[in-house]
């Protein structure tokens, strides 16, 4: 599913324009990006967080010159979905 499917979906489910409809889910991506981006994690009760984890300093090889390289730590953006969210994923989707 795509952003536009997204919008098509919600704008005819509530009976909202799409243009409404778009400009509120990208509002809510920018303060989700914003929170994230200032260090706080968002808790969407029974839909799971966006959490910020970070991942150790590493060592990493580069192929191509055969040499080894550090790889410094840094934080990444996640998304840890919640424990409803993932029962219902599980029990819902056929194993392909």
């Amino acid at each position: 599913m795509t952003k536009a499917d997204l919008v098509s979906s919600i704008s005819e489910k509530l009976g909202m324009e799409k243009g409404d409809v778009q400009a509120t889910i990208e509002s809510f991506m920018e303060e989700v990006k914003t929170s994230l981006e200032e260090g706080n994690n968002v808790y969407l009760r029974g839909f799971g967080s966006f959490i910020i984890k970070t991942r150790a300093e590493k060592t990493g090889r580069n192929i191509s010159k055969n040499t080894t390289i550090k790889i410094p730590a840094h934080n990444i953006p996640a998304f840890k979905p919640a424990k409803v969210f993932l029962e219902g994923v599980k029990s819902n989707v056929k194993v392909k």
